[in-house]
């Protein structure tokens, strides 16, 4: 996710934090410790409800990392590979490949509501015993309070609606019942827009029956519906591309470039020959090593131009999508896109023999479209 920074690691796996959490922190400890903890728990100071607010907002944020890492450690489990976790201002994302099984998929997606359901029955449990031992207080409240955000990001995350992890649940048992995965998650998606709709509507009403807390929902709404719309897209894309391979779809032969040139020469060289906003890039032996962009090769101040290579600017083969000719078109659409991009080097052997790019992608499409509907001379 752009606008993101590193945090370290979790469970093994990197954390970023996007630049929308330290907003996020400041809006819920603002509102636990000015509209939450002051009606619950009056009488004490502003200090100790900015405190008690500011803790808690940690700790939610905290608890909704344990709601990632829970669903990386278990896809991690079961041989799929995870890219990172991000945190941002509407909760939390796991980059991952596709999970392979239906019973894959159900137990990845089901790790990350019960994480919270647990941590929310703990934290709740606590605060209860501890107003039973010691009377109520602000630990007691904000432990109440943490148990049941946690119980609602349980259950709000169950929704049968794609993106959130109930529509990854709904998938993966429609999945398991038709055998159909593409079919199984353009449901899931269609789920996705419904729920989302809904969610802006709720959110309007609230909002103007005088809660602010409508904006949220709105806004989550909002992000629901237009990521199960894309997703859905992709699904049909899929379903077309069903049974094509990568060698269908690429542009052979291509145009590569040295990566041990200087963006100078570079530039004169390959660039001046090329039509293309990007170039693949190969080492002395020919072989790939990375992709280069026009966009990159321009952010290099002219008077460094001559000591710079190609190589040192570019984004190296291992940060790229690659696929095989024989690999399904599909799955190696949606790898390229978990990486970011839109195109995808194909490479046989440790040599590059093409790429496959949008314009490729929807070639292919209009072609096989005019294969299936031919036209009637008249």
């Amino acid at each position: 996710m752009d606008g993101s920074m590193g945090l370290g690691r979790v469970f093994g796996i990197p954390l970023k934090v996007h630049w929308s959490v330290p907003l996020l922190l400041v809006v819920l400890g603002y509102d636990l410790g000015r509209e939450v903890l002051p009606p619950w728990v009056p009488g004490r100071s502003g200090a100790v409800y900015a405190v008690a607010g500011l803790v808690g907002a940690v700790v939610l944020l905290a608890s909704l990392v344990l709601h990632e890492g829970a669903h990386a450690v278990v896809a991690r489990r079961g041989g799929v590979k995870v890219e990172d976790m991000t945190l941002w201002a509407l909760g939390g994302v796991t980059r991952m490949g596709p999970p392979q099984t239906p019973r894959a998929m159900l137990a990845v997606a089901g790790s990350g509501p019960l994480t919270s359901l647990v941590v929310g029955g703990v934290l709740l449990g606590a605060g209860v015993g501890l107003h039973a031992a010691l009377g109520w207080g602000v630990v007691p409240a904000l432990l109440v309070w943490l148990g049941a955000a946690n119980l609602l990001l349980g259950v709000f995350n169950l929704l049968p609606a794609a993106p959130l992890d109930g529509g990854r649940v709904l998938q993966a048992l429609l999945w398991m019942r038709s055998g159909d995965r593409l079919r199984a998650e353009q449901v899931a998606d269609q789920s996705g827009q419904v729920v989302g709709y809904l969610l802006i509507a709720l959110g309007v009403v609230s909002v103007l029956g005088g809660s602010a807390g409508g904006f949220w929902l709105a806004l989550i709404g909002f992000f629901v519906a237009v990521t199960a719309g894309a997703e859905r897209r992709r699904a049909m894309l899929g379903s077309a591309l069903r049974g094509l391979r990568v060698a269908d779809a690429m542009s052979a032969p291509v145009e590569t470039g040295p990566d041990w040139q200087t963006v100078a020469r570079f530039v004169d060289d390959a660039v001046a020959r090329s039509h293309h906003s990007a170039l693949p890039l190969v080492d002395f032996e020919g072989r790939p090593s990375g992709l280069v962009t026009l966009r990159r090769l321009a952010a290099v101040p002219p008077a460094q131009r001559e000591q710079v290579r190609v190589r040192d600017v570019a984004q190296p083969l291992a940060r790229c999508a690659t696929a095989e000719p024989g690999e399904a078109l599909a799955e190696a659409l949606q790898r390229a896109a978990q990486h970011g991009g839109s195109r995808l080097l194909v490479v046989d052997g440790g040599r590059l023999v093409g790429i496959v790019t949008g314009h490729d992608v929807a070639r292919l499409m209009h072609r096989h479209a005019l294969v299936d509907h031919p036209g009637h001379a008249a």
